[in-house]
């Protein structure tokens, strides 16, 4: 399933919609015109586990495309906003996961030319989450150094604690696209938070794909462009360390829990790593994809 968070309009709540030959489908209400219970936003489904998502996914096929009146409109009628809003926790993120990008983030940042033995870990407040379309805020008072990283984000569906690589996958609700905004001149004595986790820094979406539908995400092209230009593109058979290893690396001293939000690091091509380096100001607009998944684009604009 494709699965969305949005609103019909500017005043209306939140809503937890499934994505169906162009249309959203509401699940609560559509749930309602069958007699069925079902969530009504992105955090409830997770929560109630994996018979959850089969359930709705049983009900979505049987339908076909005939849902009763009142339960779907064309995605054109709909604002998209972050498949998780307001996640729960930090944002996991892990840096230099892809060869190429320890090799250019050594040439002209601090960090160490060797490969990493073990994930690198950051986070990113629940504050700096936002939804597709929405402006990424460039703060001159702040940064002269805005980057992008096109990434994709897993997350999790079920309570995850000191888990094997090889179960770990089956811990996963589905996928979505991020994009790691990194303002390089405020990195603070080799901590990253202040420097990735301001406000506007993680755009993601626009939809989550259920884990059933990719169960290999080591196979998926992702790329960036900024103003129409490729500047990134790879595919995740790249990462050093897999999905699978991030979710057992993680799990065995962090408890990882419904609704948590890993962002599996970002291939070579940031503006840090160019010669000249590269940054986005106000008025550029970035574009980034995952295959299978989908496309984000946002304008950047002043604060």
């Amino acid at each position: 399933m494709k699965l969305v968070t949005y609103r019909a309009n500017v005043e209306a709540e939140a809503r937890l919609g499934a994505l169906v030959d162009g249309l959203v489908v509401d699940l609560a209400s559509y749930g309602e015109a069958n007699g069925v219970e079902l969530p009504s936003s992105m955090l409830e489904l997770i929560d109630l586990g994996p018979q959850a998502v089969a359930q709705v996914s049983a009900m979505l096929a049987k339908a076909g495309s005939l849902f009763p009146l009142g339960t779907a409109v064309p995605l054109a009628n709909v604002k998209l906003l972050a498949p998780i809003p307001r996640p729960r926790k930090n944002v996991f993120g892990i840096g230099l996961n892809y060869t190429e990008h320890v090799a250019e983030s050594a040439k002209s940042l601090d960090t160490s030319a060797d490969l990493p033995r073990q994930p690198v870990i950051f986070s990113k407040p629940p504050t700096s989450v936002i939804g597709p379309d929405e402006p990424i805020v460039h703060d001159a008072k702040i940064t002269q150094q805005l980057d992008w990283e096109v990434e994709l984000a897993t997350i999790i569906g079920t309570r995850a604690k000191r888990v094997s690589r090889e179960d770990a996958l089956n811990y996963v609700f589905g996928y979505t696209v991020c994009i790691d905004m990194s303002a390089r001149d405020c990195r603070r004595a080799g901590q990253w938070i202040y420097s990735k986790g301001q406000d506007t820094y993680c755009p993601m979406g626009p939809v989550v794909v259920t884990a059933d539908e990719i169960p290999d995400p080591q196979t998926l092209d992702l790329w960036l462009t900024v103003n129409g230009v490729e500047k990134q593109r790879s595919n995740t058979a790249y990462m050093l360390f897999k999905v699978d290893e991030l979710v057992s690396d993680i799990s065995q001293g962090i408890t990882l829990e419904p609704g948590d939000i890993i962002a599996t690091g970002t291939p070579a091509g940031v503006g840090a790593g160019r010669d000249p380096q590269e940054w986005v100001w106000p008025g550029d607009v970035i574009v980034a994809t995952v295959e299978g998944i989908g496309t984000l684009r946002h304008p950047v604009v002043a604060a």
